[in-house]
Order: structure tokens, then sequence, then C-alpha cells
């Protein structure tokens, strides 16, 4: 940002289906940045007012906010795992580090002069790569409909369409044969 000091992005993905369930823009990268985007994750997913069999559990890089121990404590507290890559070794968080360098490669081709811009430009990039980018991992669905459930009926309804495509297409160019 033009005039700003260094901003710091806060991201949590689900591992599943790569949606992007809560992030954050902050000028810090410390625990309490963390644990808001954390809280705010958990709170849309309603993981917290239900009975689930496995708890969340949070995969993270070594970085100061995730092995401090305030971290730890948040963690402990909501009965939630924290398992973290070995260090240098940024292939066992391949899901997100891919994601970064896609979200950079739109967001970044503008020049922002107050941090709600940058904000304004991430929430739409956000909403673009959950609802509209198709992911080939997920045989080309978006991370929304993998999400939400509705990869197999996304799935089926593409099939239906291709085989009425493929009909269509065989009955045109038969009739061009005949004529």
């Amino acid at each position: 940002m033009v005039g700003w000091d260094w901003y710091y992005l806060s991201t949590v993905m689900d591992d599943y289906s790569r949606y992007i369930i809560s992030w954050l823009l902050s000028p810090t990268m410390e625990a309490g940045d963390v644990t808001q985007t954390l809280d705010e994750a958990l709170t849309l997913t309603g993981v917290e007012s239900v009975k689930v069999r496995h708890r969340p559990r949070l995969l993270s890089d070594n970085g100061p906010a995730y092995v401090s121990g305030e971290m730890r404590e948040h963690l402990d507290e909501r009965g939630m795992a924290h398992m973290r890559g070995r260090p240098y070794h940024p292939q066992a968080q391949g899901k997100i580090e891919r994601y970064h360098p896609s979200m950079k490669n739109v967001v970044k081709l503008e020049h922002y002069y107050f941090p709600w811009e940058r904000e304004a430009a991430l929430r739409d990039f956000v909403s673009y790569y959950n609802n509209r980018r198709a992911h080939e991992a997920l045989d080309n669905v978006t991370p929304a409909d993998a999400y939400c459930g509705r990869r197999h009926e996304v799935l089926t309804e593409r099939q239906r369409i291709n085989r009425l495509t493929m009909q269509s297409r065989r009955k045109e160019n038969y009739a061009k044969l005949s004529a």
C-alpha cells in the first residue's frame, strides 16, 4: 500500500474443499490477530454450537503467532488440536500456500492508498475464489460447492447437460451428412 506500513493476511481455509472461511488483513501478525480469524471461522461454521465427532484441527506453519503460548491456550480452551508443518517445508500447507500467489496475482495489480481499499479487493477476490473459480483438484467445482456438499449434484447436472449437448450435436451432424 502506498504510504502505509506492511500488512499481514491471516486466512482460515477448509482443507477438504479449499473454501476460505475467514480472513483478516492486519498491520500485525500476532496471536491475537490469528485467534480473531480463527474465532470468526468457528462462529461462521457453527461448529461451536453443535456436537461434532471430531473437533477441527489447525494446521499452520511455525510463525511466532502460531507457536505462542497465547495461541496454545486459545486452542486448548476450544478443544482443538494444533499441527504444525516442518520448518522450511511449506508443502505441508500446500493448499493455503498455493492460494496466496493466486490471490496476490489479482489483488496486487492495483495500487491501494488506504487499507480498506485493499480489504475490499481481498473481499472481492475471496468471493470469486470461493464461488466462481472452479478447481481442477475438486473435479472442477467451486470450493463453495464442495464445502456445502453440492459437489455430487453439480457433477451430475454437468453430466446431464453434456449428454444432451452430445445428442444435439450428433443429431445436427447426421442432418448435415444427410443433406
